[in-house]
């Protein structure tokens, strides 16, 4: 008997490539829209596993599985839920809420899904074996053919037959191509949100972002463009941050949605396949006079999977940048013997350096300050005490971009 598979996702688009590459390994393969309608599809298809996106419309993919595990029959369900590696608080709850296996859905291809998947299944995990060529003139029915529906429940879709999913070389070029039209109704939408007249009415726009941007993160990765992935999963995580606490929406925080928007324009118009590789690891250097600051520099630069350097003598940091290239120089201002905006200055007389981007991370936001932080050469400036995913954002965006510079635009 076929393993049923019950996918929970928001995006038709990505649910029925899941639903197409599980169906093409032989099993019986469902979607749902919402959580409310995957939570109704589990009670009434009885699936053998289910594929779970965290962020839904109508219930959350924690609620859904606090409420199964909460029925001694569905406790032992494999549960595979797709997250945002910046959102380390949902993962946590999503671990005690009780999933089986938590993905990136940034860096998970389907390929490592279906494996991950029957894993979780066992030992009778496997579909059954593929049968023996037809006879001549009787082809044998296709496994999408051979899939039927048990039971009818509303919102879902079973996979009825479905077209081929096309190659990911063509996903890819379809992907890159509809994007310059996302980004266009990205940048209309955060136009609405700067000029709302209040928070309430920036938030509507916002949302939409964020909403785009979810989407955005899945298709990128299922369409093998690495770079748009790991910039939008790190976009979104700072959208979904500045809905739930609006507080933080400032200028420094908008100027940061931007960039995001821009740059991926910027990887867009960069070929059919502008970042098949993942990046070599860059070298940054954070210097800051104080531990705690530090820490919590290093720490965000972590979240997007960044390493760093880290000096709290600026006179030091200088004669490390006289000797070695670095890709990001991190800097507070206030410091002993020689201050962030100084140090900027000389190391901006070094050939290697005279381009290299350098962020100031500060206790110091009036206006002087970042006037300052601008004529000592200095590319952009963050106040403390500040977002761990917006630093992470911009750290990604300066280092994606520097990578774009290095690369000639691709012909195709």
């Amino acid at each position: 008997m076929m393993k049923k598979i019950l996918i929970i996702e928001d995006d038709q688009i990505v649910a029925n490539i899941y639903r197409n590459k599980f169906a093409v390994e032989g099993y019986d393969v469902v979607t749902a829209a919402d959580g409310q309608s995957g939570l109704e599809s589990i009670h009434n298809l009885r699936p053998d596993a289910v594929v779970l996106d965290l962020m839904l419309p109508k219930l959350s993919g924690v609620e859904l599985m606090k409420k199964l595990r909460a029925e001694p029959e569905f406790q032992q369900l494999p549960i595979v839920v797709f997250s945002n590696t910046y959102l380390t608080n949902l993962v946590q709850e999503a671990w005690k809420a009780g999933a089986t296996k938590c993905l990136s859905k940034a860096n998970c291809s389907p390929k490592q899904l279906i494996e991950i998947v029957r894993g979780t299944l066992g030992k009778n995990g496997s579909p059954p074996a593929a049968p023996a060529p037809a006879a001549a003139g009787k082809p044998a029915p296709s496994v999408s053919k051979t899939v039927h529906a048990q039971v009818s429940v509303p919102h879902t879709q079973h996979s009825a037959p479905q077209p081929a999913p096309p190659a990911q070389d063509e996903l890819g070029k379809a992907f890159l191509a509809g994007l310059p039209a996302n980004l266009a109704s990205l940048r209309a939408l955060l136009q609405s949100a700067i000029k709302a007249p209040n928070e309430s009415a920036r938030l509507k726009p916002l949302h939409e972002i964020y909403r785009r941007t979810h989407s955005l993160t899945a298709n990128a990765a299922l369409a093998g463009c690495v770079h748009v992935a790991r910039l939008s999963e790190a976009f979104e995580a700072l959208l979904l941050e500045l809905q739930q606490k609006p507080s933080n929406i400032n200028a420094s925080t908008l100027r940061t949605v931007a960039s995001a928007i821009d740059l991926l324009g910027l990887l867009a118009e960069r070929g059919p396949r502008p970042d098949q590789k993942e990046l070599p690891p860059p070298n940054i250097l954070v210097v800051d006079d104080e531990a705690i600051s530090r820490r919590a520099v290093t720490s965000a630069l972590e979240k997007a999977g960044l390493k760093s350097v880290s000096l709290e003598d600026p006179q030091l940091a200088f004669n490390l940048l006289a000797e070695n290239k670095f890709d990001l120089v991190i800097l507070d201002v206030n410091m002993p013997n020689m201050n962030g905006f100084e140090l900027c200055s000389k190391i901006r007389s070094l050939p290697v350096h005279a381009k290299t981007p350098v962020v100031f991370v500060t206790g110091l936001n009036d206006f002087e300050s970042r006037a300052n932080s601008t004529m000592s050469g200095g590319n952009d400036f963050i106040a403390k005490p500040f977002l761990f995913v917006e630093l992470a954002v911009k750290a990604l965006i300066y280092i994606l971009r520097g990578h774009l510079q290095e690369r000639p635009k691709s012909k195709g």
